[in-house]
């Protein structure tokens, strides 16, 4: 299986158990690794069959401002989901970042990775 990558996808949310989390919101930072059979589309030079990282980008960061979710763990399921709608996708890595987390010590990250397929 081929892997199609974005790293870095910014995008402000209001996700989170407390409420300053949900009022003021803050960044997320969210890593995708796609994974599908990329032959097709190399072989015609057809962007068509393969997946459109540009249109994926935008759901993913729509999904990040969309409807707030308390756990990040969710949010991961929720963008796997969104991914998984592209025909072509079989399998998404997705690492969401919560870099200003409300931890009360020192920290450089908090990330939750899943891995969902179709099968």
């Amino acid at each position: 299986m081929d892997r199609v990558a974005l790293r870095g996808l910014k995008a402000r949310g209001h996700h989170g158990v407390f409420p300053r989390e949900r009022e003021e919101g803050q960044t997320f930072i969210v890593d995708l690794v796609l994974g599908l059979d990329t032959r097709p589309a190399a072989a015609a030079d057809d962007l068509t069959k393969t997946v459109h990282y540009g249109v994926v980008a935008e759901e993913v960061v729509d999904v990040v401002k969309g409807e707030p979710v308390d756990l990040i763990e969710t949010l991961a399921e929720r963008i796997a989901q969104q991914c998984l709608k592209h025909e072509g996708v079989e399998e998404v890595e997705v690492v969401v970042h919560k870099p200003d987390a409300p931890i009360t010590v020192p920290f450089d990250d908090v990330t939750i990775t899943i891995t969902r397929s179709r099968a």
